[in-house]
């Protein structure tokens, strides 16, 4: 099937994990995804988990002083995490749209995944490990008799704050899902944007931690057994270091050069292929150089005997139309050697435009 317009187009976006392509609109073209509406979007998810956060690790702090509760100790360091955590990643969202420029020809997108990396490295692990630690200290600790009913409150009103966060960035992801036919999860956890990803998955772990908590301090009262709640904390401990790991590995993916997917790589093909001056392609690599930035480099062969001002000019044009798109960080052409093999599209790929 055809697979126009072409790259040049406006209303055609490649959106990471897959393609996507919107519906002509001769009066009002619907909205690049890219666009500033987009980013600001992602800052303000990042904005209301930091102020979420930051409410919910002063009244959690508390509630663990005043209780001596395991499973508040490790819920306010959990809380104290991720309003670092967001920290980061607000600069992270930052530092990645600065412009390129000739010491970064290639631009800073992938500032991105360093601060987000450093986010899930530093600020939940060291979350992972007083949780933990706390858990294990008081295992053994000696029977008290303590009155949860403030925790208890507390997690309640944290729970509500955290759902709302994770709803917001739920809403985000689902949004964009919809836009490549993906589910919101599938959507973030291969999406090109590390903020949303960090965002997403630490509301995540905070109201699943919550209900850990609630559980363990719960069964404490029910059973009069202390090692409940230390049993609590470190579950918490456990669920904050699984998440830091998850994210270090798909920060690390991109920043040592993660490919697009199959269906990416073969739209670009193919519309390499149907520009009239090309005849095949025999290289073509495409890798992700930042949140929704992707650095191309192809080899193709022309058609015919062409003159070298012509090869030129054709290079020149279809150049021109991927750096049109936002999407393509650098689009680079160059003749393939002679007799080299041609690629073909990966046949079990779906296609592009429904994927």
């Amino acid at each position: 099937m055809s697979l126009k317009p072409s790259v040049a187009n406006p209303q055609l976006h490649l959106g990471g994990p897959e393609l996507t392509r919107h519906k002509p609109n001769a009066q009002k073209p619907e909205p690049d995804p890219d666009n500033k509406d987009k980013k600001s979007s992602s800052v303000i998810t990042v904005l209301i988990a930091i102020g979420a956060n930051f409410l919910i690790a002063i009244a959690k702090s508390v509630a663990a002083f005043i209780t001596g509760s395991a499973s508040m100790v490790a819920e306010a360091a959990h809380s104290w995490a991720d309003t670092g955590n967001g920290v980061f990643l607000l600069v992270a969202e930052k530092k990645a749209v600065k412009p390129a420029d000739k010491s970064h020809p290639l631009g800073y997108g992938k500032e991105a995944y360093v601060w987000s990396m450093i986010a899930a490295f530093g600020v939940f692990m060291a979350g992972s490990i007083v949780s933990i630690y706390t858990g294990i200290t008081e295992w053994n600790a000696p029977e008290a008799e303590t009155n949860y009913t403030i925790a208890f409150i507390i997690l309640a009103v944290a729970f509500v704050l955290e759902g709302f966060s994770l709803v917001q960035a739920y809403l985000q992801s689902k949004k964009q899902g919809q836009a490549i036919e993906v589910s919101a999860i599938g959507y973030v956890v291969e999406t090109s944007n590390p903020t949303l990803r960090g965002v997403f998955f630490e509301d995540l772990a905070a109201v699943t931690g919550l209900v850990i908590a609630a559980a363990a301090m719960g069964m404490h009262v029910y059973t009069g057994q202390a090692f409940w709640d230390a049993l609590g904390s470190i579950i918490v401990g456990i669920l904050l270091g699984a998440v830091a790991i998850f994210l270090i590995s798909r920060n690390r993916d991109f920043l040592v050069g993660y490919k697009v997917s199959d269906s990416t790589h073969d739209y670009v093909l193919s519309e390499l292929l149907r520009h009239e001056g090309v005849d095949s392609v025999s290289y073509l690599h495409l890798e992700w150089v930042g949140p929704k930035k992707i650095f191309m480099v192809a080899a193709v062969d022309v058609r015919g005997n062409q003159r070298e001002e012509s090869i030129a000019q054709i290079f020149e044009s279809i150049e021109s139309q991927f750096r049109a798109n936002k999407i393509f960080q650098e689009a680079i052409l160059t003749l393939s050697a002679p007799n080299a093999k041609t690629i073909a599209p990966h046949k079990s790929s779906p296609d592009p435009v429904r994927s």
